[in-house]
C-alpha cells in the first residue's frame, strides 16, 4: 500500500508530506483547492505524462516521490527483478519534472525509463474516477478480471505454456516444410554441387598455403641464374679456392725460415678458404631450394583457380567451402529423410494443438461458470446505488480461430440500465455517473482479487443523492478492508465512513502567492468540514447535528442528512 507521498514544487504545492495508513483514506475541500493538482502529482510519480507546467511558477524543477510497502512476492517487485532493480524493503517512486518539459525517472534511487516506471505504478495503483475509463474498456482486462475472480490464473498459465509450445511446434513444422521444398526444386543442382565440392576437397588454410608456395616458387625462378653464377664463382671451374691452397702450401714451407712474416699471411688465407667455403655450401642450399619441377608450379596454379572459380560460383570465400559443402549435404539428407522427419513434425504439431485446445477448453468453461457467479456478485451491488433496474452482464463469446496465449474466449462486461433498452458495452452504455457506479460495484466484487493494492478513486460520487452517496461510502468502506481506499469526494456520506480524513485548501503566502495545504483531520475538525460539506460556506448548528449523525453511524440514514443539507442552505 502507499505508505508515504512527498511532492515539491508542483503548481501550487511547493513542499507537501503525507503519510497513509490502510483502510479508507478520503481528501476533501472547496472547488479548486487542489485536489486535481494533488492527484496530477500522484500520477506522475506513477509514471503519468509528464508536462513543463506542472512546475511550479519560478522554480526551475519539480519532484514527487511515493513509498509503497508491499509483499515480496507482489507483481511490481516481479517488475524491478526483471529489469535489474534493487527491491529490498519499501518501493520508492520519484518523478523529477524539468520546468522544460524533461523528466527523470527512478526506482529505489536507480535512474529507470518511464516504461519501467509506468509499469510499476500499474501494479501498484489504480486511479479511477467519473471518466476514468482506462480499466473498463480493453476487453483483455476483462479476460483477466474474469480469471483473477475465478482463481483461474494457474489454468490460464497452463493455457498459455501450451499455446507457446504449439507455436513453436507449428514453426518448427514450417520451418522444416520450407527447407524441404526448397531441396526438393533444387535437388539435382544440390546432388551435383555436393559431388563438384567433394572432389574439390578444400582443405581449411590451403588457398593461403599455396599463394605462399606460388610466391616463392616464382621468385626463385627469378634468381635462379644469378645464384648459379654465383655458385660457378665460388665453387666451380671459376673458383679461386684451388689457387689460394697452392698459395698457402708454398707459403707453410717457407714458414720455418721466417715464421714472422708468413705465419699471419696464412691465418688471413685459411680465413678466406673457409668464407669461401661458407658461401659456396650458402649457394649449394639456395640453388637446391630454387630448383623445383615447372610442371609443379602448374598443377599448383591449376589448384588455385579451382579454388577461386569454386567460390566465385558459389558466392562464397575459400575457406567457407567445406561449410558450404557440409550445409548442401545436409539439404540433400534433409531430402532424403525428410518425409519421415515431416511425418513426425505434423504429429508433434497436432499433438500440441489437441493439447492447447483441450485445456483452453476447460478455461472456456470455468470461464463462463465464473461469468456467471460474477454477474450474481455485481448485480447484488447495483440496487443500492441506484441501478435497480440496471444488469451486469459477462459476455464470454468463445471461436478456436481466436487462439491465442489467453484461450480462444473473447470477454467483454455489458450492461443494460434499463429493461427494454439493448444491452451493450460499459463504455457506449452507461452514462459517466453510471460507469463510475459500476465500476465500484465491480472493484467491490472483486475485491483484493484482479486489483492493486492502492485503488483512488475521483469524485465517482458527484452528482448523486444522499442516499446514494452512503451506498457508495458503504462500498468504499467495505472494499478498504481488504484493500488501501483513497478517495476525493465532495459527498459528506462518503467522508463520514472514513478511516482517515485530509482536508486540502488554499493558503495565502504573502501578497501575491498562494499555496495548497493538506492536514488531516482530528474529530472535531472533521466534524465541521462534513458540517461545511453539509450546508455550504455558511456551517450551521443543525449542520453540525448532521454531521455528528453521520460521523455516530447516521450514515445509515442517509435521508436525515440530506434533509438537514437541504433545510440548512434553504435557510441561506
Amino acid at each position: 500500500m502507499l505508505v508515504q507521498l512527498a511532492i515539491r514544487d508542483i503548481v501550487l504545492i511547493d513542499r507537501l508530506d503525507l503519510e497513509f495508513v490502510a483502510g479508507l483514506s478520503v481528501l476533501t475541500g472547496e472547488t479548486g483547492a487542489g485536489k486535481s493538482i494533488l492527484l496530477d502529482a500522484f500520477a506522475l510519480a506513477l509514471g503519468g505524462r509528464g508536462d513543463g507546467s506542472l512546475v511550479r511558477h519560478g522554480a526551475s524543477q519539480g519532484q514527487v516521490s511515493a513509498v509503497f510497502d508491499v509483499p515480496a512476492d507482489h507483481a511490481a517487485r516481479a517488475v524491478l527483478k526483471a529489469n535489474d532493480i534493487s527491491d529490498d524493503g519499501d518501493l520508492i517512486l520519484r518523478r523529477v519534472q524539468m520546468a522544460d518539459g524533461r523528466t527523470r525517472a527512478f526506482i529505489n534511487d536507480q535512474p529507470v525509463s518511464v516504461q519501467v516506471l509506468r509499469a510499476t505504478g500499474s501494479a501498484l495503483v489504480e486511479i479511477h474516477g467519473q471518466h476514468d475509463d482506462r480499466a473498463l474498456t480493453d476487453p483483455a482486462s476483462h479476460r483477466a478480471l474474469l480469471d483473477a475472480f475465478g482463481g483461474l490464473e494457474d489454468l490460464a498459465a497452463d493455457v498459455a505454456g501450451k499455446h507457446a509450445a504449439w507455436r513453436k511446434a507449428t514453426q518448427s513444422l514450417a520451418q522444416h516444410r520450407a527447407r524441404l521444398e526448397k531441396a526438393r526444386a533444387e535437388g539435382d543442382w544440390l546432388r551435383h554441387s555436393v559431388d563438384e565440392l567433394g572432389k574439390l576437397d578444400v582443405q581449411p588454410g590451403e588457398e593461403e598455403a599455396l599463394a605462399e608456395r606460388r610466391t616463392h616458387m616464382m621468385q626463385a625462378e627469378k634468381i635462379a641464374v644469378d645464384l648459379k653464377e654465383a655458385y660457378e664463382g665460388v665453387g666451380g671451374n671459376g673458383s679461386p679456392t684451388p689457387s689460394l691452397a697452392a698459395i698457402i702450401r708454398r707459403l707453410e714451407r717457407r714458414g720455418a725460415q721466417a715464421p714472422r712474416l708468413v705465419e699471419p699471411a696464412i691465418a688471413a688465407l685459411d680465413q678466406a678458404l673457409n668464407a669461401l667455403e661458407e658461401a659456396r655450401i650458402a649457394l649449394q642450399t639456395a640453388l637446391d631450394e630454387a630448383d623445383f619441377d615447372p610442371a609443379e608450379l602448374e598443377r599448383l596454379e591449376e589448384r588455385l583457380f579451382a579454388l577461386r572459380a569454386a567460390s566465385r560460383k558459389y558466392d562464397v570465400s575459400v575457406e567457407d567451402l567445406p561449410a558450404l559443402a557440409e550445409r548442401y549435404t545436409a539439404d540433400l539428407a534433409a531430402l532424403d529423410e525428410g518425409e519421415g522427419q515431416l511425418q513426425a513434425l505434423e504429429q508433434a504439431d497436432r499433438a500440441s494443438r489437441l493439447a492447447y485446445e483441450a485445456r483452453a477448453a476447460v478455461l472456456s468453461d470455468k470461464r463462463r461458470a465464473t461469468a456467471g457467479q460474477l454477474d450474481a456478485a455485481v448485480n447484488g451491488e447495483l440496487p443500492p446505488l441506484k441501478l435497480d433496474r440496471a444488469k451486469f452482464t459477462t459476455s464470454v463469446e468463445s471461436d478456436k480461430t481466436l487462439a491465442s496465449p489467453d484461450g480462444f474466449d473473447r470477454v467483454e462486461f455489458w450492461v443494460q440500465t434499463n429493461p427494454g433498452t439493448r444491452p451493450g458495452p460499459m463504455m457506449k452504455v452507461a452514462s459517466g455517473g453510471e460507469l463510475s457506479r459500476f465500476m465500484l460495484a465491480l472493484k467491490v466484487a472483486l475485491a483484493d482479487r484482479g486489483s492493486a493494492p492502492t485503488l483512488v478513486f475521483d469524485e465517482i460520487d458527484s452528482g448523486v443523492g444522499g442516499a446514494v452517496a452512503d451506498a457508495i461510502g458503504q462500498r468504499l468502506a467495505r472494499l478498504a478492508g481488504r484493500v488501501q481506499v483513497i478517495n476525493v469526494t465532495h459527498a459528506p456520506q462518503v467522508a463520514a465512513r472514513a478511516s482517515t480524513h485530509f482536508l486540502i485548501a488554499k493558503q495565502a503566502e504573502g501578497k501575491d502567492r498562494v499555496a495548497t495545504r493538506v492536514s488531516p483531520l482530528d474529530t472535531d475538525k472533521r466534524r465541521e468540514e462534513i458540517a461545511r460539506m453539509l450546508a455550504g460556506a455558511h456551517v450551521t448548528d443543525e449542520a453540525r447535528a448532521a454531521a455528528d449523525r453521520l460521523l455516530g453511524g447516521g450514515a445509515s440514514d442517509p435521508a436525515s442528512a440530506g434533509r438537514a443539507e437541504i433545510g440548512t442552505r434553504n435557510r441561506r
